[in-house]
């Protein structure tokens, strides 16, 4: 098979309306897919949409949602199916940093949410989006996650549970698809790049040292190829020198 977008492809990315999510978009959309786009803000998607249809002349579908929302995501393999009978492509960008604080100084309504965003957004991802993902020509699914999951760290626990969650439901999903099927399942590390989030976490940090969201996009674009073959695996962007 060649690396070439299939004609008619259909990619749905979450957390389009900035950052690592709407570079991820735009690539796509250069790449030929048709893209799905979800967050919570309106207006973002609006802005991310007006981009792809400069650059490709095809405009997205947006679908504004807040991914707490279970009967939303629950909703969307359906819809899809029924508007365009087929998704090839899944990338869940959206995140949610959550607080950083001691464990002991956690709030129930934050681990909530950020469980929520995370981690049980990603499995409900996964039962809407599986059938379809499954029968397409080349299905790829692609789910963006952390170095704490792997790695934790002081004040970083909402964010480490929720993603080492995520990743416990991924990596099992690819084992239960097996090696043999078309459909390739990863996980994505991007590092530290220059974000809102990461601001948001760090805001003294200095972004100017980071890569941007345009160079996190083209290795996702890279990993949801036709021709990228590996499946079940955590994969990292390299470390920058």
């Amino acid at each position: 098979m060649t690396g070439g977008t299939a004609p008619g492809s259909v990619a749905l990315v979450t957390g389009a309306s900035r950052g690592i999510g709407r570079a991820t978009a735009l690539a796509l959309a250069d790449a030929g897919h048709h893209c799905i786009l979800t967050a919570r803000t309106p207006g973002g998607l609006e802005e991310t949409d007006d981009l792809i249809a400069r650059r490709t002349g095809r405009p997205a579908t947006l679908l504004p949602m807040d991914l707490r929302d279970g009967t939303a995501i629950d909703a969307l393999g359906p819809s899809i199916a029924a508007r365009f009978g087929r998704l090839d492509v899944l990338v869940h960008c959206a995140a949610m940093l959550g607080v950083l604080t001691p464990v002991t100084h956690m709030r129930d309504t934050d681990w909530e949410a950020t469980l929520a965003v995370n981690a049980t957004a990603t499995w409900r991802l996964i039962r809407t989006a599986a059938p379809l993902l499954a029968h397409a020509p080349a299905g790829r699914a692609l789910f963006l996650t952390d170095g704490h999951a792997a790695r934790p760290a002081s004040f970083w626990g909402m964010m480490a549970a929720s993603k080492a969650a995520m990743e416990a439901v991924v990596l099992t999903w690819a084992d239960e698809i097996g090696p043999d099927s078309a459909l390739r399942v990863n996980l994505y590390d991007p590092g530290p790049v220059a974000t809102r989030l990461r601001v948001q976490a760090m805001p003294a940090a200095d972004l100017s040292t980071l890569p941007g969201p345009d160079e996190a996009a083209a290795a996702i674009a890279a990993l949801c190829r036709p021709d990228e073959r590996r499946h079940g695996r955590r994969i990292a962007a390299p470390a920058r020198a």
